[in-house]
Order: C-alpha cells, then structure tokens, then sequence
C-alpha cells in the first residue's frame, strides 16, 4: 500500500469515526456513555439488599436479589470463577465476593453446580475456603492497602462465610472509624489505612467489626463506642442527595449491609444507599461498576474530534456541550473530600468527586471548544489554580487528595501528572503573568518527577488503566503513552538520548507485527492501547528526525503500520470492540463503551494535526 492509499484511507475512516462518535451523543447534546456490568458489583449490590432484608428491614428487594444471582450464574467464567466485567479474567475478590452473595441471598441450594466450581476455584487460588486462606490471599492482592481488602472479608463475615460469633470476624483488620470524628483537615497527618475516597467505608466498616468483635484494649473499646454517634453523622453529612457514594455501587453496598449487620438497618445512610442500589439495577439482573462516566468520556470525546470534528456540530450542540462543560465545575468548596472550588469530577451526579484526572480533561475540552480561549479565562484560571494546589510535594499529582500518604490515588501518578501538564501548557499563554510564573515552577517540578519515576526500559507505569494480561496487571503502554504526550506539548526537538527519546523508542518496541499495541509487546492487542501509542508517535513525529534519518524511517514505518492496523478495524466495524483496560477502587475493573471511539478519534486527529495542541510561544527548553 502506498503512503497515499493510507492518507485516502485515514481521512474516511476519520470522518466516520466522528460520524459515529457524533451520533453517541445523548438528548442533552453530551456524551454519557456506558460502563460495563460488573459482577462484583452485582454481588454487592444483592447482598447488601440481602442483608438488610435479614436483619428485619423489608426491602421488597427480592426479585432483584433472585435476578442478579441469576446473571452472575450466566456469566461465570469457565475456570469456574468469576472476573469484575463479561470480558475480564477470574480474580481472588471478585469470585469470593460472587460465592458470599450466594450464600447471603439463599442461592446454595439453587445454583449448586456453580457453586461446586467456584468453590474449586477458589481452593486452586487460596488454597480452601476459611478465613485464613482467604485472607492470606486477597491480602496478598492488595498489600497495605486496606481500601479493598478488609471490604471483602467483611463481606464474607456477614454473608456467614466465615462461620457464627466473634470467629468469623477474626481475621479482619479492625479500622480506626473514630479517627472520623476528628476535623477533616487532620486526615492528611493521620496515615489511614484507606484511601481519601473510602472514608464511607472507614467509618462503616470500622463499626460492624466493633459491632461484632470490639476490641479487647478497654480504653480502644470505650473510645469507639463513644464515637460511634458522632461518627455517623459524619457519615450522613458526606452522603450524597443520590444515596450512592461516589455514585459507585460497590462502596455503597459495602455501607449498607455494615450498617444493616450492626443493628443500623434504620439509619438515613442505610435508607438512602438502599434507594440508590434500587435505583442502579439493570433489567438484565447486574449492577454497574458506576453510574456513568459523562464529564469524563465528554472531555475525551470533544478532544478525539479536534476543531475540525467539532466544526461538523451545528452551533447550537457545540455551545451546548461548552455549557454543559462549565457547568460541570465546581464552584463550591466540597462536602465530602474537602477540596475547594475549581475541580471537574467524572460525572455530573451529586456523588462525582472533583479530581486530578477529569480537571485537566476539561482545561482541555473547553479549550478544544472556545473559538475566543481567553473569555473562559476566570472559569480557567479557578481550575489551573485548582491544580496547582494540589500538587504534592515531590512535584507529581495525586488523584483527589494533596499529602494523604502513599496508597493509590494519595500518591503521585504519572499518568494524572502528564495530563495536569497538558492543561496548564495549554492556557497558560491566556493567564496573568504571575499564575504563568506558577505554572512555570510546577510544570518544572512535574517534570523532575516524571524522570524520577521513568523506569529502566523507558516506560512508566499509569495508576488509572492496568491490563489483565501482565503480571501485577499495570498498563505500561498507557502510562508511557501518557507521558510522552505530556512531555512532548514542552519539548521542541526530543534530545537524542534523553528520557523522553528512550520512551519514544520503548512504545515502538512494543508494536506487534501486525502493527497493533497491547499492553507490552506480545500481548493480545487492543484498539484502546493500539491508538493510545498512535497518538503519542504522531505528536513525536512532529518533533522527529524526518525518514531521511534512521529513526525517523523506524518511526515512520510504525506510524504506518499502526494507523493501517486501526483503519482495518473501522473499516470492518471492530474499532468499537472494548477491552476490560480499566482499574481503579483498588483494582476494580471495568470497561467503557466509548473508550474504543473516543481514543481511535484521537488516534485519528493527531496523525492529521501531527500535535494534539496548537502551538505557543509559551515552550520550555529541551529537557
């Protein structure tokens, strides 16, 4: 094929592809898109419904919980367990969570085959059934960090997994829930043993362990009994008008049956979080990993169509969708984590969370959108600030929370850290000369920090996508893929030998012979990572040696390969095929129905455009 059979090619199948993307649009003009079903969240989400129907409080819930077991029957995997999505492979949480609400809802006797091979299952896995095995397991999975485990031994302890009395919550780590009661300004100095999001599950949690097994310390127990009040309040002043915390099913109904299994089946936080799961049932039988995504995948998908796709909207959809962006930000300092005004979160539901991810993707949108940038300027200026402030001290930035400690979404990411970048090189031509200085300071710091955490290959490791198929399930094609684009918005000419060129040189490693991109090279490809590494080799083949020079020519030629190997898969209509890419809550997987367009539109755009940014004035010297 020649290079001008591929060009003909790139600009039809970009032009359906934004045809497409367009169409996926919602009445109100956004992007809302759809998230997988989740069996972990199914299993929750029953047993919770279960256990609150167990304690005496009449759920009318019962068709639900007969249809979820029945859609967690259909959709067990092979090996006899059980993956978070339809498409993801078995995992310890996920299949011991599946095989407690069995138990919780009465579906032993009913389901016996399948209950027979996820007990096989997990044998192979953890080695038996007890508390000891699992645990062992499942913290094993999961480290230090508590976020996740102690939720699902929990669970297993008020699903009677685990045995009767105070046995069956021996092996389940108490948590602090009375360090809720002090002001939330402390929590950064107070190094709990969740992350800042979990602090529902921290308080909830924390009381069914005391319910069930209080401390044998006199003065640990006497302490929490007398916080468990003050306590609860704190955790109704947190919940959202929708019930569901962080509009996840999961967290919700980790809050609910502790609550209902610690004789609180009556609190408004019970009530409420009931109504929510009611409310999240799909018709199918499943529950979601969350509500949806929409502040998210919009920002994503007003990026992947560049000012040319966003040209083909009539005027009235884009001010719209630009309305709808900036009515998204939040103006108010927030309830439940804290965080002052000028964040974006993923969704417009009342349990979003401002964060470091979504903030940036909407710096960027609105900036794609605005044919005049500086009259967004105020509106901008408050989430650039935003940003800054939460930076953390070795210069990288968290998800939601600044100086938390070290767990996930506390500490620094590379990937969240590149994004930041982008936003701030983006408006920073538009702002005051002393938030430019600012910028100036933080962007250099962002940097050291990205060459801190490079590793030795030339990747870097993402904290919010992983892949099923490497060992420790991380993402290097993502992270690396994120970094470059970051790096390269500052970078004039790459140096030879710097960073940023051994990256380039690590996702072009990675490409398959059939020109697709997995995860690392010879895993299975994906259209998400395939036009992920595309998008960042096009914004480097801007910056590059031309084909005259031997690493030009290499460049080039994966370029080619790459974007012959995603107009195959629009072509045939595959580019919309998801792959389970995503994790967050601790290795909580799931998969986006956009996520194939959006990225394959921004795979498109950047080879077109050859930068995903217009260019300024405002550039760093090489690094």
């Amino acid at each position: 094929m020649t290079e001008g059979d591929l060009s003909i090619r790139l600009v039809k199948c970009r032009q359906r592809v934004i045809q497409d993307l367009l169409h996926e649009r919602c009445q109100e003009g956004y992007w809302e898109g759809h998230l997988s079903s989740s069996a972990l969240s199914t299993a929750t989400a029953i047993t919770a419904l279960a256990t609150m129907d167990r304690v005496g409080h009449e759920t009318h819930s019962g068709h639900l919980q007969q249809a979820g077991l029945r859609w967690l029957a259909s959709h067990v995997n092979d090996d006899g367990g059980w993956g978070d999505t339809t498409c993801s492979l078995s995992n310890i949480s996920t299949t011991t969570l599946v095989w407690s609400a069995f138990a919780a809802c009465d579906g032993l006797g009913v389901y016996p085959e399948v209950m027979a091979a996820a007990e096989q299952w997990l044998r192979r896995r953890a080695g038996g059934l007890g508390s000891k095995h699992l645990s062992q397991a499942i913290t094993q999975r999961y480290g230090k960090d508590k976020t996740f485990s102690v939720p699902i031994l929990t669970m297993c302890a008020i699903a009677g997994r685990f045995g009767e009395g105070r046995k069956a919550w021996e092996s389940i780590t108490d948590l602090p829930f009375e360090l809720a009661a002090l002001p939330p300004q402390w929590f950064a100095a107070l190094r709990l043993p969740v992350v800042s999001y979990a602090l529902p599950a921290l308080i909830a949690i924390g009381q069914v362990k005391h319910h069930h097994a209080p401390s044998k310390n006199p003065l640990t127990r006497g302490l929490r009994k007398a916080c468990r009040s003050i306590t609860l309040r704190r955790l109704s002043s947190i919940q959202p008008s929708s019930g569901g915390f962080l509009e996840a099913t999961p967290l919700t109904s980790f809050v609910v049956m502790s609550l209902a299994a610690s004789g609180e089946a009556a609190n408004t936080v019970a009530q409420k979080g009931m109504q929510f799961l009611k409310e999240s049932f799909r018709e199918d039988g499943s529950w979601p990993i969350d509500t949806h995504l929409a502040t998210w995948v919009t920002s994503l998908a007003v990026h992947g169509l560049g000012r040319k796709g966003c040209q083909q909207l009539e005027a009235q959809g884009r001010r719209a969708i630009h309305r709808w962006l900036l009515d998204q930000q939040y103006l108010q300092k927030h309830p439940y984590t804290q965080a002052p005004p000028g964040g974006w979160a993923w969704t417009p539901l009342p349990g979003g969370v401002p964060d470091a991810d979504d903030t940036p993707g909407a710096l960027i949108a609105l900036h794609q959108l605005s044919e005049n940038p500086a009259s967004e300027i105020d509106r901008a200026m408050l989430g650039i600030r935003w940003l800054l402030g939460l930076q953390n001290r070795d210069g990288g930035m968290p998800t939601f929370c600044r100086g938390w400690g070290h767990l996930p979404f506390d500490r620094s990411s590379a990937d969240i850290t590149a994004h930041a970048i982008r936003a701030w090189h983006l408006w920073k031509p538009y702002v005051t000369p002393p938030l430019q200085r600012s910028i100036q300071v933080a962007t250099r710091r962002a940097l050291d920090y990205l060459k801190r955490m490079q590793k030795e290959d030339g990747s870097w490791d993402p904290l919010w996508f992983g892949n099923q198929h490497l060992e420790g399930e991380n993402n290097p094609l993502y992270g690396t893929a994120k970094v470059v684009e970051g790096w390269l918005c500052l970078a004039s000419e790459p140096a030879e030998e710097s960073g940023l060129s051994h990256a380039i040189h690590w996702l072009i490693d990675q490409q398959s012979d059939n020109g697709g991109w997995g995860a690392t090279k010879g895993l299975p490809n994906t259209i998400e990572e395939t036009a992920l590494a595309v998008s960042a080799l096009a914004l480097a083949a801007s910056r590059w040696p031309g084909e005259d020079h031997p690493q030009g020519l290499r460049l080039h030629q994966s370029l080619r390969k790459g974007a012959g190997w995603l107009c195959q898969r629009v072509e045939d209509q595959s580019y919309r095929n998801h792959a389970p890419i995503g994790f967050y809550f601790a290795k909580l997987w799931y998969f986006e129905r956009l996520y194939p367009m959006v990225y394959t539109a921004a795979a498109f755009k950047a080879l077109e455009d050859g930068c995903h940014e217009e260019p300024t004035q405002a550039k760093l010297p090489n690094p």
